[in-house]
Order: structure tokens, then sequence, then C-alpha cells
């Protein structure tokens, strides 16, 4: 018997190498070229008539016929753009137990009152999806459920139902018969994930796909994935937490800066449409170490608290931690405050914490930061009602940032009194009743209007 001919397929870019490397040629990651078997010709489908593309006028194509739609969660919505498109591939990845079956199980109930929808699981049972549904009070007539991981009898089942929209989950369980790989491979992937495309673009069917995420956080299987599909949003937060944020990381359809707000119950995900009160629920009062930082997530004002504790090192090397801000700015925000804000930090551990298990990367949260240091440092007090945004330089100098005026209307809109800002760029911003506005040049003067 012949010996079945292999090849080695990167899991991160997806391309075929006839042997393998330690690190992938295309891509330069380090040990992801895995051996699969190779398609024969007996395996691909031939003989079938398509019809050819021909090219057309730019000034001839109309986009009055794409179709948005809502899905029943506003949050969602936002995330999308709008709405679902109706055709599109949407991708949902995210920590395992995170909620995005939940989610999608979640938005049928809303769904199925316009349009027939058929959740395709390959992990779960038909038993244990309808004690979820039972839990999440979902019900309707239009609602179908398979349970089948071959995405032949898939597109069978659909061609039957002719369903508006599909879930699938999860794409790493579904396989092709034809190819003679395992499930999870990075070729049944890719062949799964083909037929799926061609199945909502050939009739207009609009497809939710759950992906697993690999131990990096990363969706697993092929990088091509994540090229192929219309959308793609990532479920963020800790499991142990109660809020999950969702973002959009590819948006064929609209942009990808916005973020939903979800709050994890015993009924299910519920919608957060006022997500700072949330997060600055039960925020200590009179307390060294913490500060409101505004920042913004896409058109959203979002409010958090930024705390921080400073102690005197045991160990030879200070620690350095960070929770919510990336590790790296953190400690670049450390030497500015020694060398700058005149703070001590060499001889002691700082650790660094978002209430709420929120990421924040934008560089408005640098001024909160270090008041947060500072303070914890101290060991006294921010004022009460004060607020804080701004980049802070190597120099200590404070640079100005966008929206300052939806900031400052949210700002004020929580209650705060006051709040301290860049002086460069906000001095033809008008005046608002109830806040004082700080502005001011460089670190060592924040500090010395913030702290008591």
């Amino acid at each position: 018997m012949p010996k079945q001919k292999t090849a080695f397929f990167c899991s991160e870019c997806g391309n075929e190498y006839p042997r393998w490397h330690g690190q992938c040629p295309m891509c330069k990651a380090w040990n992801t070229l895995t051996e699969q078997p190779l398609e024969t010709k007996s395996s691909i489908v031939s003989g079938v008539s398509r019809p050819r593309s021909l090219p057309s006028l730019l000034s001839d194509i109309s986009v009055a016929d794409e179709v948005r739609f809502k899905t029943g969660m506003d949050e969602l919505d936002r995330v999308l753009g709008g709405g679902a498109v109706a055709g599109s591939l949407v991708l949902v990845a995210g920590e395992p137990g995170i909620g995005k079956s939940t989610l999608l199980l979640q938005i049928c109930d809303s769904l199925c009152r316009f349009s027939k929808v058929l959740y395709v699981s390959g992990e779960e049972s038909a038993r244990q999806i309808k004690l979820r549904a039972d839990r999440l009070r979902v019900e309707s007539q239009n609602l179908f459920i398979l349970t089948e991981t071959n995405i032949d009898e898939i597109e069978a089942a659909a061609e039957n139902i002719k369903p508006d929209i599909i879930i699938i989950d999860s794409i790493q369980t579904m396989y092709k018969p034809s190819v003679a790989s395992s499930h999870g491979s990075v070729t049944q992937v890719k062949e799964c994930a083909l037929t799926l495309m061609r199945i909502g673009k050939g009739s207009g069917i609009t497809v939710f796909v759950v992906g697993h995420v690999n131990k990096e956080g990363s969706i697993a299987g092929p990088k091509v994935l994540e090229h192929m599909v219309d959308c793609v949003l990532y479920f963020e937060g800790e499991r142990q937490m109660q809020y999950r944020i969702l973002r959009a990381a590819k948006n064929r359809y609209g942009a990808t800066h916005e973020i939903g707000v979800f709050e994890m119950r015993d009924t299910g995900l519920r919608e957060v449409p006022n997500p700072s009160e949330a997060l600055l629920s039960g925020r200590p009062r009179n307390v060294p170490g913490t500060c409101v930082v505004c920042t913004m997530e896409g058109s959203r004002p979002l409010l958090a608290e930024i705390q921080a504790l400073v102690t005197p090192t045991t160990y030879n090397y200070p620690r350095r931690m960070s929770n919510g801000i990336d590790l790296n700015r953190a400690m670049m925000l450390l030497a500015i405050l020694e060398k700058r804000g005149g703070r001590p930090m060499g001889g002691a551990d700082a650790y660094i914490n978002v209430v709420g298990g929120v990421t924040l990367d934008e560089t408005a949260a640098d001024l909160p930061v270090l008041l947060s240091l500072a303070s914890s440092q101290m060991d006294k007090p921010i004022k009460e009602g004060l607020a804080a945004f701004g980049e802070v330089g190597l120099a200590g100098e404070l640079r100005s940032v966008s929206a300052v005026e939806q900031r400052l209307l949210e700002i004020k809109r929580l209650g705060f009194t006051s709040c301290i800002i860049p002086y460069q760029g906000t001095r033809a911003l008008p005046p608002l009743d109830g806040l004082d506005i700080i502005r001011v040049k460089h670190l060592r003067q924040a500090i010395e209007q913030a702290i008591l």
C-alpha cells in the first residue's frame, strides 16, 4: 500500500511546506508547523460547473441591497457597527466559560421573531442545549437544534431548512469527510470555514461561528481563519469577574473601536448600558492609591478606577505587577515618577490594578496611574471627587488627548467636582458649570493639585 503523502502547515499563517522547520519562513513563528496528510485528487469535488465571475465597473455596483438587522442586544449591535449584515461571517472567540455560547443562544430569542435560526453544536447534546435555553428563557418555534460535526451534513440540513441565520459552536469541532486529517487541524478548520463562507455568501445566510483560543490567547487554528471571516469579536474578562467586554478586532462592515459591556448572571448575560456607574460602584473613599480615569472606547467615554499599592521591597529587586495595563508601560511610568515626579520608587514594590477586569490601552490613563502610585507612596489620599486623564511624556510633561469635552461631560454626569487635564490643547475649552477643570503642564504640578 503506498504511503500517504503529508505536508507541514503553519498554525499561525497557514502556509504549507514540504518539510519541517523550527521557525516558519513566512510569519517567523517558532514551533508552529504541524504535519498533516495532503488532500488527494479524488477528495476534490470535480465535475461541478460554477458560474464564471466577470469583472464589473465600480460605478455599476449597487450597495443598496446591504441589509442590517438587529440581534436583540444593543451592546452586540454597537460592536457590529449597528447590527449584523445579511450574508456575513462573524467569528466570536474567547476563553473557555467566558460566555460565547451563552451570548449566541440568547440572541436567538430575538432573532427567531423574524427569521429561522439553525443552531449547530459539536460540543453539546440537544438535551444540554435545551436545559441551557430553559435557564436563559429562550423559547421559539423558529429555532432548530442540530448536534452534528460533519460539515457536509450541516450543509444538507441548511438546504433542507433554509434558515436565515446559522450558528456554529464551534469551528474546531467540525470536519469535512473528504479531508484526511483530524478534527481541529489546520486543513480541517480552513476547509470547514470555506464551506461556511460559501453557504453564507451564496445564499445570503448570516453565519455566527464560535472559535476556541489557545493558551496564548489567540484563536486556535490557522491565522487564515481570521482573514476569511468578515468580523472577529473577542470576549474579554476574567471568568471569576462578573463583567465581560466584547471587542471587534476586525469588521468589514463597521469600525473596530467600539466595545460592548455585559454582566454575567445566573440567567445569562445582561447588557450594561452605563458601564461607568457599574465599574465605579463600591469605590472606596479617602483611601490612598486610587484614582478615576476617563478613557475613550470608540465613541463611548468610560470611567474606570485605577488602584496602586506601593510597599517597601523585601527582595534584591523590587517587584512590578500590573493587571489591566501593559506591564512595560507601567514600568516606564514608574521610571517617570521617580525621575520627573520626585518620588523614590527604586526600593519599593509596585502593584497596579484596574478594577472590574477592564484593560486600558489608551495613553490617557498615564496620569491617573502616576497619581495613584504617588498617592500610595506618600500614603495620602487623592482629593474627594477628583478624576484625571492625560498622556505623560518622558520629560514629565502632560500631553493632550482626544475627545476632551466628551470625557469632561461624562465625568460631570457621574458627580465628580474636579478634573485634572493637560494644559496643552485645552485652552479653548468652554467652562462647565459644577466641574472645576484644573489644567497642568507637568507631572509635579498634577501631584501637588491632586494629593491632599
